[in-house]
């Protein structure tokens, strides 16, 4: 459970929501160069820079709700490890093109259930950020979900690909859906929602798709949490030692 700060709980469950977007918005950007067509590379550009923007968005919001007592560049690029509040899912790294489709369509389909949710939170920053991520969200599902049809409904390899991708990834998924103290007591105050609330449309909404990609729901049970809570996987500080390089190294570098 991530502990409220001593702003109070609406920063620190906004705060959360801005660390899932900006470090899947790091990982989509280790793979431009590196998708199957030119079009695809300005396509997952183009969702890792709305998943910035939005996350920007929200960390200024933090800033503000903390009256101003860390930037949202400070708050995104100096804090440590264990003070990221991201879910495990978005910190998976990928080995190929199915990774990458079966992380983002995990996460759009959430998006999906959760930014309309939002869009009647109490607190009005927050309805208006979750309106214009959600119009995002649909798009970026659509993209997702159709890649992963194209590559579960292709060739043996392409199909088999995508299955061990999503096999691998399952595994981080129930993070997304699993209700703490913080998500009832935002709930209970009218700022956020209850996950759990949204967990029968995503299961429903990720289960159509792989139907009719002629793809398996993965059965395996267990499910790796941490995230929420600052204890991650081995691979986000790989990730923030990247990505923070140039603000630690050059602190208060301005452009």
């Amino acid at each position: 459970m991530t502990a409220p700060t001593a702003a109070g709980v609406l920063p620190t469950y906004v705060l959360r929501l801005a660390d899932d977007l900006l470090i899947n918005a790091q990982r989509l950007s280790e793979f431009i160069t590196r998708g199957p067509e030119l079009e695809e590379e300005l396509a997952i550009a183009n969702t890792a820079l709305d998943n910035l923007g939005v996350a920007q968005q929200l960390y200024e919001y933090v800033s503000e709700l903390e009256g101003g007592a860390r930037t949202a560049d400070e708050i995104a690029f100096l804090r440590a490890e264990r003070e990221f509040t991201n879910c495990l899912l978005v910190e998976q790294p990928h080995a190929d093109f199915a990774d990458v489709m079966g992380r983002q369509f995990f996460l759009d389909a959430w998006h999906c259930e959760l930014w309309p949710a939002l869009e009647s939170s109490g607190d009005a920053t927050l309805a208006a950020v979750a309106a214009k991520a959600a119009k995002e969200a649909r798009y970026h599902f659509r993209h997702s979900a159709g890649w992963v049809i194209r590559l579960g409904d292709g060739t043996v390899e392409s199909a088999k690909r995508m299955q061990r991708a999503l096999n691998t990834l399952w595994k981080f998924t129930g993070e997304l859906t699993t209700a703490d103290e913080l998500d009832r007591r935002a709930a209970a105050q009218g700022s956020g929602v209850d996950p759990s609330d949204l967990q029968a449309a995503w299961q429903d909404r990720v289960g159509e798709m792989l139907d009719e990609a002629q793809l398996t729901v993965p059965a395996d049970r267990y499910q790796a949490t941490g995230g929420r809570s600052g204890r991650h996987t081995e691979h986000l500080g790989h990730l923030l030692a990247e990505m923070q390089f140039m603000q630690r190294a050059y602190p208060g570098m301005e452009w």
